[in-house]
């Protein structure tokens, strides 16, 4: 039995590139490499070549441009990716295709373009809506440019934004946050991104206690405020750090936490293939490795994991533990050919009264999220 072989995979584009790094940021980008942007889309196509080159070949139903920051990518950029993601393996008629988009490093001309080339959704980098803050985390925008960058997304035509909010800032308090929170449901978007703020090892400010997060109580109450006030404004907590109208999930997203095929394109970027129980892989965040590779017509992307039974019903239940859906006995039992609760037996009575099971499905409620990490670690 294998992970869902037969579900339509989505397609990653890493684009590791910043005009300036955010000191909290610990993901791939480089803001001192932005001569290889012009080029970086052909280095993207060309390895796109050879994953389908080597079987890749089902249509992608979703398409992600992540970072970094993909809007420092033209128009024209993101088109031509398309046009050859759509040649082959080719895209499916309804494939959802979102773009990150930092307010600053984009205008209305171009956010046009991008709609006329076929991307569908938008996920803005806002962050926050007070100027102070946004100057302490190294954002190029203010509040001004964040309003005007969805309402400008809106006039250039697209219908599913997404805006993403940090929250347990250094020193923030409840009262900031709800005045972020208001600014934001008053651009009424279609979907929310909530992100704990945390000093991650890596980042500029790794190592400073000035500029640690917000306690723990203050934490729960911040993440408290966000799901009632979002599930009171029409929204659904679909995901520990995800709130959405009805219908408006990132469908790509939800891929990776079914588990579902993916395909990564870029220095940094990771994919999953479904063959046997699973295979994860990377191309290795180094642009020069990347470029050196795909010149000599080799693909630069390196296995990081191959999963037996265990390891994939491990993974499975780690990443649907996430979504408000949970686990689906029925699909588990398809996959793995056990029931859930036979094979995590052990686990299950230890979690009796955080794990919650109604209609056929397993799942943690929302406030068990808060302490998410601990729980799972029973099913590793």
């Amino acid at each position: 039995m294998s992970p869902d072989p037969t579900a339509r995979p989505g397609l990653y584009l890493h684009i590791p590139f910043c005009r300036r790094k955010c000191p909290y940021c610990d993901f791939y980008s480089r803001a001192d490499r932005v001569e290889l942007i012009p080029d970086y889309h052909l280095l993207l196509t060309r390895q796109l070549e050879l994953f389908v080159a080597e079987g890749w070949d089902q249509p992608f139903e979703t398409v992600f441009f992540g970072g970094g920051t993909p809007s420092l990518l033209s128009a024209k950029q993101v088109a031509t990716v398309l046009e050859a993601a759509a040649a082959e393996p080719g895209l499916t008629a309804d494939a959802e295709i979102s773009l990150e988009v930092n307010p600053g490093t984009i205008e209305a001309s171009d956010l046009s373009e991008l709609c006329r080339a076929g991307a569908n959704r938008l996920s803005i980098g806002v962050q926050s809506f007070d100027d102070a803050r946004l100057r302490q985390l190294g954002r190029l925008h203010d509040a001004a440019g964040a309003i005007g960058a969805v309402d400008q997304a809106r006039r250039a035509g697209f219908n599913n934004i997404s805006i993403d909010l940090m929250f347990a800032l250094p020193n923030q308090t409840v009262e900031e946050l709800e005045a972020d929170l208001g600014s934001a449901l008053s651009l009424e978007t279609e979907h929310l991104s909530i992100y704990g703020y945390s000093l991650e090892e890596g980042s500029a400010w790794a190592g400073r206690p000035d500029r640690a997060p917000v306690d723990e109580e203050i934490y729960a109450r911040m993440y408290e405020i966000l799901h009632e006030r979002l599930d009171q404004a029409g929204f659904r907590h679909y995901e520990i750090s995800n709130f959405a109208r009805p219908g408006r999930e990132c469908r790509h997203n939800l891929g990776y936490w079914r588990r579902r095929p993916s395909l990564g394109l870029g220095a940094g970027a990771h994919g999953f293939q479904a063959s046997g129980w699973g295979r994860r892989f990377w191309t290795p965040p180094d642009l020069d490795r990347f470029a050196t590779a795909l010149e000599r017509g080799e693909n630069p992307a390196a296995d990081l994991e191959c999963f037996d039974r265990e390891g994939a019903m491990r993974e499975y239940v780690y990443l649907a533990l996430r979504t408000a859906d949970g686990i689906d006995e029925d699909e588990f039992v398809s996959r793995f050919g056990i029931a859930f609760d036979e094979f995590f037996s052990e686990p299950l009575q230890k979690l009796s009264g955080r794990m919650e099971r109604e209609a056929g499905r397993w799942y943690l409620p929302w406030k068990s999220w808060l302490v998410y990490d601990r729980l799972v670690a029973q099913f590793l």
